[in-house]
């Protein structure tokens, strides 16, 4: 976006404020129905489709930052070597980038192992749910019996 662009996107976002008296939510009207607990669902297989993709990122980040990690390593020794000051700038930049690498790694080894931990703390619910209701039926069957019916 060009900067005069966006002084022009903020005037008219100042004259539209000024020019009215009250505030506006952004919001959908009360009478729309829906969910009234919310209308975000997921389903195992969105879940185990991040997850693979926070797996995939992760194990191909570790790989390509390592080689652009050594190249400018490598760079910045060929730069000091031959006299460039530039060359403990990148060299520095080098140091930093193994920290930057580190945290994408953690966050997405961490969104990967919490979503594989959440599929099997909700298989292992479904099936105490199957379970805890086959049960009900079983009794219900026997109090069926019972009554003769």
């Amino acid at each position: 976006m060009a900067w005069d662009e966006w002084e022009q996107l903020k005037g008219e976002a100042l004259q539209r404020q000024q020019g009215s008296a009250h505030m506006q939510l952004n919001q959908l009207p009360g009478d729309q129905g829906g969910n009234p607990q919310g209308d975000l669902a997921v389903s195992q297989s969105d879940l185990a489709a991040v997850g693979n993709a926070a797996y995939e990122l992760h194990e191909a980040f570790a790989h390509y930052s390592d080689h652009a990690r050594m190249s400018s390593l490598k760079a910045a020794d060929g730069l000091k070597s031959e006299g460039y000051e530039i060359g403990s700038a990148l060299d520095h930049v080098a140091q930093h980038w193994v920290d930057q690498v580190q945290s994408l790694l953690d966050a997405t080894a961490h969104i990967s192992n919490h979503l594989d931990y959440t599929k099997g703390a909700h298989a292992g619910d479904e099936l105490y749910i199957a379970g805890t209701l086959s049960s009900i039926a079983t009794l219900d069957q026997g109090f069926d019996e019972r009554k003769g019916s």
